[in-house]
């Protein structure tokens, strides 16, 4: 039987490609991530699969080829701290050891599929196309999104594109983002706020263009992110670069308005000020151009936002178990 790893397992989308996968009748897995004493390995608890390794000891294990019949390599794990300072630690993290690992993986014959951000496109002002023409244009505004465009540039230069698919994901929120801390989505953060206090904090607009939680973000489910992945581990003749998000720009209030009715409390939104440290890289706008991904044939319609966030909350949230 072949093997299928998923690097980045017992993170946040790394987790819902297993459960998706499991969903498929696939088991034979072998999970790679650093555990270390975070909440992570509550994720894997739900999971069928092979077996874990930790993320330094695995590169050197493939390349000595210790794992049989491997088919597909499904990269989910880095750094996905926007806020991370250590550029040497996120340059090692999430390039170099991503074009290790593609590099083995082309020149073995195995699937691809590699997590890219839309961190990349910067400030917006490019557009949201994933067309690899324009990369050389885009500027990212911290560093970990400037190491997932290392990434699709090298991809691109080295032809490597041709034979693998990475993903640019948008605003990602569901279930298994517990461990995130800061960088959990508001729907989790929200859901305690609203809980807790009965109301819902969200930033002032710092742009006239938009009111206070007017701002617009791409906002996509992470078990729609998973079947995307699975229709590109399905369909491996399937290459480049690749937008997923839901197609859509919806504002903070919207989703606020849908966690209230989720919760079925009152609506209650408090506007506060946004901490100056993020102003200046603060994104306004994002919205992902999904035509490329479409004209490649895959099915999967993205959940609407209301029904995403009823989903999270009913089935996940208020449970006791709130694991896929």
């Amino acid at each position: 039987m072949s093997m299928i790893i998923v690097t980045g397992g017992a993170g946040f989308i790394g987790s819902a490609v297993i459960w998706m996968l499991n969903n498929k009748g696939f088991d034979n897995i072998l999970v790679v991530d650093q555990l270390g004493e975070s909440r992570k390995w509550k994720n894997l608890v739900n999971r069928k699969y092979r077996d874990y390794i930790h993320k330094s000891a695995f590169l050197e294990s493939l390349e000595k080829h210790q794992f049989d019949g491997v088919d597909t390599i499904i990269h989910m794990g880095a750094c996905s701290s926007t806020t991370e300072t250590d550029a040497d630690y996120l340059m090692e993290n999430n390039f170099h050891y991503s074009v290790t690992l593609a590099t083995h993986a082309l020149a073995n014959n195995i699937r691809f599929i590699n997590a890219s951000s839309a961190a990349t496109y910067g400030n917006g002002s490019m557009g949201f196309r994933d067309d690899p023409a324009t990369l050389h244009s885009l500027k990212p505004l911290n560093m970990y999104g400037y190491t997932k465009h290392l990434f699709d540039l090298w991809a691109v230069r080295s032809k490597a594109l041709k034979s693998l698919a990475s993903l640019k994901f948008f605003n990602v929120f569901g279930p298994n983002e517990y461990h995130k801390g800061d960088m959990s989505s508001l729907v989790y953060k929200g859901f305690f706020q609203i809980c807790e206090k009965g109301l819902l904090r969200l930033f002032k607009s710092t742009h006239q263009e938009y009111e206070d939680g007017g701002q617009r973000r791409d906002f996509v489910y992470v078990k729609d992110c998973a079947a995307i992945i699975g229709w590109l581990f399905e369909n491996p003749s399937i290459t480049g670069l690749f937008n997923v998000g839901s197609g859509n720009d919806r504002s903070w209030n919207d989703l606020a308005g849908a966690l209230f009715s989720a919760t079925e409390k009152t609506p209650q939104i408090e506007y506060i000020d946004m901490p100056e440290q993020i102003r200046k890289n603060y994104q306004n706008f994002t919205k992902a151009d999904q035509k490329k991904l479409k004209d490649a044939g895959c099915p999967i319609q993205c959940t609407r936002l209301e029904d995403a966030v009823s989903d999270y909350v009913v089935n996940y949230l208020q449970k006791e178990d709130p694991y896929l």
